[in-house]
Protein backbone atom coordinates (compact mmCIF):
# COMPACT_ATOMS: atom_id res chain seq x y z
CA UNK A 1 0.00 0.00 0.00
CA UNK A 2 1.67 3.39 -0.98
CA UNK A 3 1.73 6.57 0.86
CA UNK A 4 -0.72 9.56 0.15
CA UNK A 5 1.35 12.54 -0.18
CA UNK A 6 1.85 14.53 3.06
CA UNK A 7 0.12 17.51 1.71
CA UNK A 8 -3.28 15.29 1.84
CA UNK A 9 -3.09 15.48 5.26
CA UNK A 10 -0.48 17.82 6.82
CA UNK A 11 -2.64 21.41 6.85
CA UNK A 12 -5.92 19.72 6.64
CA UNK A 13 -8.46 20.74 9.47
CA UNK A 14 -8.23 17.18 12.09
CA UNK A 15 -11.37 15.65 13.29
CA UNK A 16 -11.85 15.47 17.00
CA UNK A 17 -13.26 11.85 17.26
CA UNK A 18 -10.49 10.04 15.61
CA UNK A 19 -9.88 8.29 18.59
CA UNK A 20 -9.72 4.92 20.53
CA UNK A 21 -11.70 4.85 23.61
CA UNK A 22 -11.89 2.22 26.22
CA UNK A 23 -16.01 2.98 26.31
CA UNK A 24 -17.16 1.24 23.09
CA UNK A 25 -19.67 3.75 22.61
CA UNK A 26 -17.06 6.82 22.61
CA UNK A 27 -14.51 4.76 20.25
CA UNK A 28 -14.81 5.64 17.16
CA UNK A 29 -11.64 3.69 15.73
CA UNK A 30 -11.42 0.18 15.77
CA UNK A 31 -7.79 -0.41 15.26
CA UNK A 32 -5.13 1.52 16.02
CA UNK A 33 -2.15 1.71 13.30
CA UNK A 34 1.28 0.67 15.02
CA UNK A 35 3.57 3.23 16.30
CA UNK A 36 6.67 3.93 13.76
CA UNK A 37 9.03 6.04 15.91
CA UNK A 38 10.81 3.59 17.43
CA UNK A 39 12.84 5.66 20.34
CA UNK A 40 12.00 9.22 21.63
CA UNK A 41 15.00 9.53 24.04
CA UNK A 42 18.44 8.69 22.52
CA UNK A 43 21.96 9.24 23.95
CA UNK A 44 23.29 10.54 27.34
CA UNK A 45 20.39 10.95 29.49
CA UNK A 46 21.97 11.26 32.75
CA UNK A 47 24.50 12.99 31.48
CA UNK A 48 21.62 15.46 30.36
CA UNK A 49 20.12 15.69 33.49
CA UNK A 50 23.22 16.33 35.58
CA UNK A 51 23.76 19.16 33.60
CA UNK A 52 26.65 18.24 31.08
CA UNK A 53 25.48 19.69 27.92
CA UNK A 54 26.01 23.47 27.42
CA UNK A 55 24.50 23.75 23.94
CA UNK A 56 20.90 23.25 23.45
CA UNK A 57 19.37 23.31 19.41
CA UNK A 58 15.67 23.47 18.86
CA UNK A 59 13.80 22.46 16.09
CA UNK A 60 10.51 24.66 16.16
CA UNK A 61 7.91 24.15 14.26
CA UNK A 62 6.86 27.43 12.79
CA UNK A 63 2.75 27.09 11.68
CA UNK A 64 0.65 24.54 13.51
CA UNK A 65 0.53 21.24 11.31
CA UNK A 66 -0.11 17.13 11.72
CA UNK A 67 3.15 15.78 11.07
CA UNK A 68 2.83 12.15 10.47
CA UNK A 69 5.12 9.49 12.01
CA UNK A 70 6.76 8.34 9.28
CA UNK A 71 8.15 11.62 8.77
CA UNK A 72 9.32 11.78 12.21
CA UNK A 73 10.84 8.68 12.24
CA UNK A 74 12.40 9.72 9.16
CA UNK A 75 14.44 12.75 10.64
CA UNK A 76 14.79 11.26 13.91
CA UNK A 77 16.99 8.55 11.90
CA UNK A 78 18.72 11.02 10.11
CA UNK A 79 19.73 13.63 12.89
CA UNK A 80 20.26 10.58 14.96
CA UNK A 81 22.66 8.55 12.52
CA UNK A 82 24.89 12.49 12.32
CA UNK A 83 25.09 12.46 16.22
CA UNK A 84 25.86 8.64 16.79
CA UNK A 85 28.85 8.35 14.43
CA UNK A 86 30.60 11.58 15.19
CA UNK A 87 29.96 12.26 18.90
CA UNK A 88 28.98 8.80 20.16
CA UNK A 89 27.66 8.76 23.53
CA UNK A 90 28.25 12.85 24.22
CA UNK A 91 24.44 14.15 23.13
CA UNK A 92 21.44 14.12 24.34
CA UNK A 93 18.38 13.83 21.79
CA UNK A 94 14.45 13.99 21.89
CA UNK A 95 11.07 13.59 20.06
CA UNK A 96 9.37 16.60 21.55
CA UNK A 97 5.79 15.08 19.37
CA UNK A 98 3.89 11.82 20.02
CA UNK A 99 1.64 11.06 16.99
CA UNK A 100 -1.86 10.54 18.78
CA UNK A 101 -4.10 11.49 15.86
CA UNK A 102 -5.17 8.22 13.51
CA UNK A 103 -5.17 9.34 10.00
CA UNK A 104 -8.03 7.77 7.80
CA UNK A 105 -8.72 7.30 4.04
CA UNK A 106 -11.60 6.36 1.98
CA UNK A 107 -10.20 4.56 -0.61
CA UNK A 108 -11.54 5.01 -4.63
CA UNK A 109 -10.57 2.34 -7.28
CA UNK A 110 -10.28 3.62 -10.41
CA UNK A 111 -10.12 2.40 -14.07
CA UNK A 112 -12.69 -0.62 -15.99
CA UNK A 113 -14.82 -2.18 -13.59
CA UNK A 114 -13.95 -0.38 -10.46
CA UNK A 115 -17.04 1.12 -9.86
CA UNK A 116 -18.62 -2.20 -8.70
CA UNK A 117 -16.28 -1.88 -5.68
CA UNK A 118 -16.92 1.59 -4.55
CA UNK A 119 -19.56 2.70 -1.92
CA UNK A 120 -18.56 6.46 -2.89
CA UNK A 121 -19.04 8.90 0.01
CA UNK A 122 -22.13 6.83 1.75
CA UNK A 123 -19.68 5.08 3.93
CA UNK A 124 -17.26 7.95 3.60
CA UNK A 125 -15.46 7.39 7.42
CA UNK A 126 -12.32 5.59 6.07
CA UNK A 127 -9.85 3.17 7.29
CA UNK A 128 -7.29 3.62 9.52
CA UNK A 129 -4.01 4.46 7.39
CA UNK A 130 -1.76 5.56 9.67
CA UNK A 131 -0.99 8.64 12.93
CA UNK A 132 -0.10 11.81 13.58
CA UNK A 133 0.99 14.46 15.71
CA UNK A 134 -0.19 18.22 15.73
CA UNK A 135 2.37 20.51 16.15
CA UNK A 136 0.81 24.11 17.01
CA UNK A 137 3.04 27.10 15.83
CA UNK A 138 6.31 27.53 18.13
CA UNK A 139 6.22 24.07 19.32
CA UNK A 140 9.18 22.41 19.68
CA UNK A 141 9.85 18.91 17.47
CA UNK A 142 13.44 17.67 18.27
CA UNK A 143 15.32 18.61 21.54
CA UNK A 144 19.42 18.19 20.88
CA UNK A 145 21.78 18.40 23.55
CA UNK A 146 25.68 18.51 23.00
CA UNK A 147 29.24 20.17 24.07
CA UNK A 148 31.77 22.19 21.57
CA UNK A 149 31.39 24.49 18.64
CA UNK A 150 32.16 21.17 16.44
CA UNK A 151 28.95 19.62 17.30
CA UNK A 152 26.98 22.43 17.29
CA UNK A 153 27.58 23.01 13.70
CA UNK A 154 27.10 19.45 12.69
CA UNK A 155 23.99 19.12 14.24
CA UNK A 156 22.56 22.09 13.17
CA UNK A 157 23.73 21.12 9.47
CA UNK A 158 22.00 17.97 10.12
CA UNK A 159 18.51 19.99 10.73
CA UNK A 160 19.28 21.91 7.96
CA UNK A 161 18.98 18.89 5.53
CA UNK A 162 15.96 17.08 7.88
CA UNK A 163 13.65 20.15 7.10
CA UNK A 164 12.79 18.67 3.91
CA UNK A 165 11.45 15.96 5.29
CA UNK A 166 8.81 17.86 7.18
CA UNK A 167 5.89 19.17 5.76
CA UNK A 168 6.04 22.72 7.82
CA UNK A 169 7.70 25.52 7.82
CA UNK A 170 10.54 25.47 10.95
CA UNK A 171 13.20 27.29 12.75
CA UNK A 172 15.94 26.10 14.53
CA UNK A 173 17.27 27.59 17.56
CA UNK A 174 20.18 27.68 19.33
CA UNK A 175 20.93 28.29 23.02
CA UNK A 176 24.49 28.18 24.69
CA UNK A 177 24.28 28.23 28.36
CA UNK A 178 27.63 29.73 30.49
Amino acid sequence: MALRRAAAYSKRYARPYTRRSSKKAKSYIKTVPSQKISNFKMGDINGFNSGKYKTIIRLVAGENVQIRDNAIEASRQSVHKVLDSNFTGNYYFEVKLYPHHILRENKTLTGAGADRMQTGMAHSYGVTMGRAAFAKEGKEIFFIAVNGEKARLMTVEAIRKIKAKLPCHSRTLVEIQK
